[in-house]
């Protein structure tokens, strides 16, 4: 069998130590092909000593698209001439057969161009699988919940699928490239079925480490963005009761109440079972804080 080539894109800014575990990682992989990893660094000075072309060939490079996650990720994706392209983030790490076992199910459906895997969530020390319970996942399906563990570490796509004719690059306008891997997961359903392999193959690092953790204005600007780029969210009540949910939680933390009181009354005409919205008016009259929900719900691998 000849295996296909795989570049790894992975953006990184101010995470020495992570990077270096997550090269490690990709390294590390048992994948009988050529692969090539492009650490991609934005906003911050490259580390070129991590540049190698023994074994596994690492190149590093400075982010010259759109600062953000985002123009990281395009910047690696145009370096590379793979037949696949693969992400992970700075602070997550990959099972030593991920990039295998991915491959080979992409293969096994010529008609596919991305795949996923789930994830186990490790946060204060504590590790929590996260599985989605099926194999294939549609736009249906991602318009009613985010499926957090369709993580962007996760994501394996052909690369001349990401053409502007196809699939397309990585959304730079994204705000704060916050929900751009959502985003890209809608996109690339729209064309054909994900193909997920619901078995946990990344490990991801929560808590204070992500770069965005707490920036609620942040998540609230690209929440909208995404209802406005995908009339799929909003044609499901579910799932716009989910988003309307959220922006309550974000808008309750921001101390905004007539805003957090707004998405609330959306929320609820949506999905009156949405339990977001009692979050958010938990958090209005000051009986909770968002944080530290978040922080109980992460416990269990779970965000709000």
């Amino acid at each position: 069998m000849n295996w296909p080539s795989v570049g790894v894109v992975i953006p990184t800014r101010n995470r020495p130590e992570l990077v270096r575990k997550a090269i490690a990682a990709v390294r590390d992989q048992r994948y009988p092909g050529e692969v090539k990893i492009v650490v991609v660094y934005d906003q911050t000075e490259p580390d070129y000593l991590l540049a190698s072309t023994e074994g596994t060939q690492v190149l590093v490079l400075t982010n010259w698209r759109t600062s953000g996650l985002a123009g990281a990720r395009n910047t690696g994706i145009l370096a590379l001439d793979s037949e696949y392209v693969a992400f992970c983030d700075d602070d997550d790490k990959w099972a030593p057969d991920k990039l295998r076992r991915q491959v080979a199910a992409l293969l096994a459906e010529p008609d596919s161009e991305f795949a996923t895997c789930a994830i186990e969530v490790e946060y204060e020390g504590k590790t929590t699988p996260r599985l989605a319970g099926c194999s294939r996942v549609t736009v249906d399906e991602l318009a009613r919940s985010r499926m957090a563990m369709l993580h962007s570490s996760s994501f394996l796509v052909r690369r001349e699928a990401l053409a502007e004719s196809a699939i397309g690059l990585v959304a730079e306008d994204a705000p704060g490239s916050q929900n751009e891997d959502w985003d890209l997961l809608l996109r690339a359903a729209r064309r054909s079925p994900i193909v997920h392999l619901d078995e946990p193959l990344v490990r991801v690092l929560w808590g204070r480490t992500s770069h965005y953790a707490y920036e609620y204005a942040t998540k609230i600007s690209s929440l909208r963005w995404m209802m406005q780029r995908h009339p799929e969210i909003s044609g499901c009540r579910p799932g716009a009761a989910r988003v309307y949910g959220q922006l309550a939680c974000w808008s309750a933390a921001t101390g905004n109440r007539s805003q957090a009181w707004q998405f609330s009354k959306e929320a609820v005409r949506a999905n009156w079972k949405e339990p977001r919205t009692a979050i958010a008016l938990a958090a209005m009259t000051g009986a909770v804080k968002v944080e530290n929900v978040l922080s109980a719900l992460h416990k269990r691998g779970r965000g709000i």
